[in-house]
């Protein structure tokens, strides 16, 4: 399966701080060698997916994130300036990095406009071809053991042969998001629909941006018109599943499982927060 990472959001609700820099640079804390570091956190998304085994990558940019492409280009002579300079740990950190990053096949696929993460994800086809795909925010990092929550919605996936499956939390006001609702049979979540960032959400199931589709959803984002914020949303291509009558399920995050969100200034300070109470263990 390919992973698709779309990073080319413009992350206004950080201004200033993200006109240059993008959202998904900014740090988190994380551990390296039983101690505390930090790192980009599109680095984190990226490193767990490929500690889980993925090793076809897809990044979508727009056209002011190239930090991110340079940020994944292996710097050599770095590595040996630091290690010539007695920074051991420092450069032991970024060729571990450096390994995972050799060890992939990458494609940058550019955004120039922003019209939206259903429309990032349309733009990856090419690279999908016929195969499912994995699709992971470069702006949303979610902490479980041992990555047990890609796990169970690779599983899910497999054993209910769905066209979709995505994550979900419950959250107290879930309007900034997606929303689902389920029903529940033979230990299955499956959706019965969705709606982005709704006035008045009909449930407390907020749609993390984490799936996994099959090629069919390519099909239903050309069929789907902008929604909200004049851009085409995700979201409502899989409504646009649901309504084809194609079988979308869930999997739900466990209570102990910890979802870091850099979306706004609010949610960096908790995703700073959790990480270090977290890697500082």
């Amino acid at each position: 399966m390919k992973a698709v990472i779309p990073t080319a959001g413009l992350g206004t609700r950080l201004m200033p701080a993200t006109k240059e820099q993008p959202k998904e640079m900014l740090p988190v804390f994380a551990s390296y060698d039983e101690s505390l570091c930090i790192k980009p956190l599109v680095q984190l998304v990226f490193e767990q997916l490929f500690d889980t085994g993925y090793r076809e990558f897809c990044f979508v940019v727009g056209r002011n994130k190239r930090a991110i492409e340079d940020h994944f280009t292996p710097d050599r002579r770095y590595v040996e300036q630091l290690d010539n300079k007695g920074k051991n740990r420092q450069a032991s950190l970024l060729e571990s990095f450096y390994r995972k990053v050799e060890a992939t096949t990458m494609v940058w696929i550019n955004q120039p406009e922003p019209l939206g993460f259903g429309h990032a994800v349309q733009l990856t086809k090419p690279f999908v071809g016929t195969y499912p795909i994995l699709v992971h925010a470069g702006d949303t990092y979610i902490i479980s053991r041992e990555n047990y929550h890609l796990k169970r919605l690779v599983e899910e996936h497999n054993k209910t042969k769905a066209d979709a499956t995505i994550a979900l939390q419950e959250i107290p006001d879930p309007r900034s998001h997606g929303v689902a609702e389920v029903v529940e049979e033979a230990k299955e979540l499956m959706i019965k629909g969705v709606e982005e960032k709704p006035e008045r959400p009909r449930t407390n199931l907020a749609i993390m941006p984490l799936y996994i589709f099959e090629p069919i959803i390519f099909r239903a984002l050309e069929a789907t018109q902008p929604g909200k914020g004049g851009e085409i949303q995700l979201t409502d291509g899989i409504q646009k599943l649901i309504e084809w009558g194609l079988r979308v399920n869930a999997i739900k995050l466990k209570e102990d499982e910890i979802r870091l969100d850099i979306g706004t200034p609010e949610t960096y300070w908790a995703a700073l927060s959790l990480s270090y109470k977290y890697f500082k263990k």
